[in-house]
């Protein structure tokens, strides 16, 4: 009898044997459908022998081969071993990663998909639906219109104008994989001649194809670096070999897409990410297995992508928190990135004005080329000034000081346009009773619950809790209940009443939940009908707008007095970020932080444009508390919902841990459980003990003993978790 050892979704450490069923012809890298727990399951061969130690007769049949995907090729399932081991995660959750979704069960029911316009018909949907129309005079005329018109794309409105039985139909197009968003994104101002430092970046970067070369690309914001990494990849498509290209975000990816495309014309450029429809997503992951894509282009689960001819991997802003996964299997996708183009012998680039710690010190110990684009790519373009505003000396008034009041005029006067940047949505961080002083708290959260005026609510940014915006203080009767903080929406309004002619919009997940919202505002602003952007994290990066030519942050203070030993690193990359949205034209650019602390070495750093600097003096620090990059960490979490349980685990867990240090003269340190961070979330008490080495290998050599013992630790009702190189302390 033929046995399969197949690794399922599950969080088991080890994989399930199946008995092969003759005439089933099965490889390692096979995804195949099984029963487990009554329940049918699509699973990965990862290994296959004559024998088992399970007794025959408790051995289930592979049911059936996943119909129509090839098995995945070796150097997946290497780099799953990798990932599993060296995040000690279950190898089938982390297979399960890479693969597009495969359930029959899993897929997303017609009616919840998302259906915005514009839309393109597929190459699938042109060969597939003459056929299936024959019944539906209504589908089969708006089909031929659809292809009749230009790159057969229907937009926004006249979508709107179907009628609703028309639009549930497109729905189950665009789920099959016949129709798919197309790009709407402003047209890619006209490419620059490349000057010298990218020439010659760009350069290096083709010379080492072929073979492993890591490179960081260093560039200020607004140096250029897309335009390098399209001219790499344009070498090594021209050469047959395909690309990977990784954004952070989502909303990142339709703007390069269109840069790819216009860049690479005639090439075929796919997306990978979490928001595509099932269909789609199981379309651009086959195209990517097939060696019919060119170039691959996608947020972190893209780097799991089968790419027969990868020749070339490119990491935009690789310093950004986005790339490490905080659920499930806790990896990093830049460093997966960097790992798979090692195994693969291929160059890979990681760009960014804001180098992480890890990254530059790998640099600067030459792991890394080191590739520096000083400039601005727009040759007329000067980095821009930056003004520090002191809260103490004029406070602000709604949270807008007069200086960056004065010089939001002065825009709107000039017909350019403003960034007011605050890393908080809703109207106010917290509702407060001015008799008692009791401020409005989730009930299942150690967290406060965010004003949301227009909607009449407060709301947990943690587990969603929502409530009603209460008449009266609970505790003491009060009506006399008032904002504390300021939040995009506040700002909105603050500025729409010191400005009532100005066109206002505001960004943030609130205000672009709908599918194509972001886009929307992105053509508006290009288009010159927005005058001032009110907006978060999602406007720092990745986006030229042409005439911005001011830059408002507030709220700058938040992240100095964090905790979290990464705070002030992850803050510094983005105030750089948002900071260089400003002047990246020919006009000059303005950046107005307000703050308490304008002596802060972050904001002097900011002002002389001194990223380097900044980065010297953190790595410094880092050195002297034996910290990241010059140590490695990993925290367990832990939550139940009651606090005694998860003292008792932890503490048993930490008392394991250093158990295994002595026994195996370890240089690991094993600290103390502690209260998370968010003590408290959805209802689960939460706790962490940390393991830290300036060993990688010392610690990973403890991590394997440790989680095996953690597994027979009691813990009733306790769920835990290990994260290997934390992206912070939660």
């Amino acid at each position: 009898m033929a046995i399969a050892r197949i690794a399922l979704p599950v969080a088991v450490y080890g994989e399930f044997d199946y008995w092969v069923p003759s005439g089933l012809s099965l490889v390692e890298g096979s995804l195949v459908r099984v029963r487990l727990a009554h329940r049918a399951r699509v699973g990965v061969v990862v290994g296959l022998a004559d024998v088992s130690e399970i007794e025959t007769s408790r051995l289930q049949p592979v049911t059936e081969v996943v119909a129509g995907f090839a098995p995945l090729p070796a150097d997946l399932l290497a780099v799953a071993r990798f990932v599993a081991g060296y995040y000690h995660e279950p190898l089938g959750q982390v297979l399960a990663q890479m693969l597009p979704p495969l359930d029959r069960e899993a897929g997303p029911r017609r009616h919840a998909t998302p259906l915005a316009g514009p839309l393109t018909l597929t190459a699938e949907g042109l060969a597939e639906l003459p056929q299936r129309l024959a019944r539906s005079p209504r589908l089969a005329a708006l089909f031929a219109s659809w292809r009749a018109a230009e790159d057969s794309v229907i937009a926004e409105h006249e979508l709107r104008a179907l009628p609703s039985h028309v639009r549930a139909a497109l729905r189950g197009w665009l789920a099959a994989g016949w129709i798919e968003p197309a790009p709407d994104v402003p047209p890619a101002p006209a490419p620059h001649e490349p000057n010298p430092e990218q020439a010659q970046a760009a350069a290096a970067i083709v010379a080492a194809q072929g073979r492993f070369a890591p490179f960081l690309l260093q560039g200020v914001t607004g140096s250029g670096k897309t335009a390098v990494y399209l001219a790499a990849a344009a070498a090594a498509v021209a050469g047959g070999a395909q690309v990977l290209l990784l954004v952070p975000e989502i909303n990142l990816t339709p703007q390069f897409e269109r840069r790819v495309k216009d860049a690479l014309p005639g090439r075929s450029v796919v997306t990978l990410h979490s928001g595509l429809a099932a269909g789609l997503r199981r379309r651009h992951w086959q195209a990517a297995a097939m060696g019919a894509a060119d170039v691959v282009l996608g947020t972190r689960l893209a780097a799991f992508a089968p790419l027969p001819r990868l020749g070339l991997v490119v990491v935009d802003e690789e310093h950004d928190p986005s790339y490490k996964q905080q659920d499930l299997v806790r990896y990093h996708g830049r460093d997966v990135a960097v790992w798979r183009a090692r195994l693969r012998g291929v160059p890979v680039v990681l760009g960014t004005a804001t180098p992480a710690l890890e990254t530059l010190l790998h640099a600067q110990q030459r792991r890394y080329d080191w590739l520096v684009l000083s400039r601005r790519a727009v040759p007329e373009a000067r980095s821009p000034q930056v003004v520090l505003a002191d809260d103490r000396t004029a406070p602000a008034n709604e949270g807008l000081a007069d200086a960056l009041v004065a010089a939001i005029g002065q825009r709107l006067t000039r017909g350019e346009q403003s960034l007011v940047f605050v890393n908080r949505r809703g109207f106010a961080p917290s509702l407060l009773c001015s008799s008692c002083g009791w401020q409005a708290g989730c009930p299942q959260c150690s967290a406060r619950l965010v004003v949301h005026r227009d909607a009449g609510e407060l709301r947990c940014h943690h587990c969603g809790h929502r409530a009603r915006l209460p008449r009266s203080c609970p505790d003491c009767g009060n009506v006399d209940l008032f904002p504390l903080g300021h939040g995009t929406q506040r700002l909105e309004a603050a500025l729409a009443a010191r400005f009532p002619t100005a066109r206002i919009a505001r960004v943030d997940r609130d205000s672009t939940r709908r599918e194509g919202a972001f886009a929307a505002i992105r053509e508006q602003v290009h288009a010159g009908e927005i005058d001032v952007m009110v907006g978060t994290q999602m406007l720092a990066k990745g986006h030229d707008f042409p005439r911005l030519t001011l830059v408002g942050v507030l709220g700058a203070d938040n992240a100095l007095a964090s905790a979290d030993f990464r705070a002030t690193e992850r803050f510094g990359a983005l105030l750089f970020q948002v900071a260089g949205r400003a002047g990246r034209a020919g006009l000059p650019g303005e950046v107005i932080v307000q703050t308490r602390y304008p002596d802060h070495p972050l904001f002097a750093a900011l002002a002389r444009n001194d990223y380097d600097g900044f980065a010297a003096a953190l790595m410094e620090e880092r050195r002297a508390a034996g910290l990241p990059p010059f140590a490695r960490l990993a925290l367990l979490g832990a939550e139940a919902p009651e606090r005694a349980a998860v003292e008792r685990f932890l503490a048993a867990a930490q008392q394991r841990g250093l158990a295994i240090v002595r026994e195996q003269e370890l240089d690991v340190e094993v600290f103390p459980p502690v209260p998370s961070a968010l003590a408290r979330r959805a209802g689960q008490e939460r706790g962490q003990v940390l393991a830290r080495s300036a060993s990688r290998g010392a610690l990973q050599r403890f991590l394997a003993r440790w989680r095996e013992d953690l597994d027979a630790l009691p813990a009733r009702g306790v769920r835990f978790a290990l994260d290997v190189d934390p992206a912070g302390f939660s």
